[in-house]
């Protein structure tokens, strides 16, 4: 299974749900593979130490001879997890790929020669739908999507239900919405209940029963270079983000 966090907007939790995602099934014992697609390196520097050099997602997206298999690197502290790193140099991809005829399906091609070796492959991916999520959304299997408690909570989410689409059509057909999530939630106020609904009005039962609510322990725990499940294992997140990993594999 190979599960694409996408949400074209910023801030919404993708990063900390892929990271606690993928810490929640290798906990499990399954073989996970996490795969860092934003330019950030955010995913990649919660579990790796990055000030090294190191080859990621880029090379092997883009130079012949280099493959996914060779830039993963174990994770700390996690046996079965192991990561794909990203780089500041993803950010040039998409002048790297223009025009190429493959430029949609160079993840897939790479995810294709290593989804053997692993039960799950989570990818992080960056606030746009560019060349990069079309890269994830071309190789996945499902789609999870993070919303944000707020205001702004749906906008842009007609957009990203038609990329969907359109990736199903064209490129993907066996793609298919595995949920979404409420994130960043505060049960005491009446706007996170209202988004709570009008999330619920557009995903019906695509909406997964678990939020995710604020919490200082999850921001903090990618700072030491962990999970929230060996930063902080007795804390809200911790228990969120395992309730949600069983929503997920009760899907599947």
């Amino acid at each position: 299974m190979i599960i694409a966090i996408t949400n074209q907007k910023g801030g919404v939790g993708k990063t900390t749900t892929a990271i606690n995602l993928a810490a929640a099934l290798a906990s499990k014992g399954l073989a996970t593979l996490l795969i860092d697609l934003d330019p950030q390196a955010n995913s990649s520097m919660s579990f790796l130490d990055l000030s090294k050099p190191h080859r990621g997602v880029y090379e092997a997206l883009t130079e012949p001879g280099v493959g996914i298999s060779d830039v993963t690197q174990p994770a700390e502290k996690l046996a079965q997890l192991k990561v794909a790193p990203s780089s500041i140099h993803l950010a040039k991809i998409e002048a790297k790929l223009l025009g190429e005829i493959d430029s949609y399906y160079r993840l897939k091609d790479e995810i294709e020669l290593i989804r053997k070796d692993y039960d799950y492959i989570v990818i992080d991916t960056p606030p746009t739908l560019g060349i990069i999520t079309v890269n994830a959304l071309a190789a996945a299997s499902h789609v999870l999507i993070p919303i944000q408690s707020s205001y702004f909570a749906l906008e842009g989410t007609d957009d990203l239900l038609e990329t969907i689409d359109k990736i199903k059509q064209r490129t993907n057909p066996e793609l298919q919405i595995l949920g979404a999530v409420l994130t960043l939630y505060d049960k005491r106020t009446l706007l996170s209940r209202d988004i709570h609904e009008q999330v619920s009005q557009v995903f019906g039962e695509k909406l997964f029963e678990t939020v995710i609510s604020k919490s200082v322990r999850l921001e903090e725990s990618p700072a030491y270079r962990e999970s929230i499940f060996t930063y902080s294992p007795r804390s809200t997140g911790a228990y969120e983000y395992y309730k949600l990993s069983e929503e997920i594999l009760s899907r599947v």
